[in-house]
């Protein structure tokens, strides 16, 4: 896996401009009002993002749109799939004792209705 794809997803600005771009191809204008960035700022960011492969530009007449290219994020969730089987894991372990912490609970109350004249 491309390290140097870390340090880019590192910046909050960044991680914006992918979820702008999850809902498909953007222009640099679009994006500089909804992330409430200068044009140099966004330009910027998009440049680091284009270097690390994230993103690809095409340009139609004098407008370039932005979108995202899927092959790094998917290298990265490769990478992280057996993390997430772990927390996975755990998290059912979490679910099956909170079920049965509820279940103590809910027979101690129904219990407790029955010594109740």
């Amino acid at each position: 896996m491309e390290l140097a794809v870390w340090p880019v997803l590192s910046d909050p600005t960044r991680r914006a401009v992918l979820e702008l771009l999850q809902k498909g191809p953007r222009a640099v204008g679009e994006m500089v009002d909804a992330l409430g960035v200068t044009q140099p700022t966004a330009s910027k960011h998009l440049r680091v993002l284009r270097d690390a492969g994230l993103v690809r530009v095409t340009g139609v007449a004098q407008r370039r749109y932005y979108s995202i290219d899927p092959a790094p994020l998917r290298e990265i969730d490769r990478w992280l799939a057996p993390y997430r089987q772990l927390w996975n894991d755990s998290l059912d372990a979490l679910g099956r004792q909170l079920d049965a912490v509820a279940e103590q609970q809910l027979k101690a109350v129904a219990e407790q209705s029955h010594d109740v004249p």
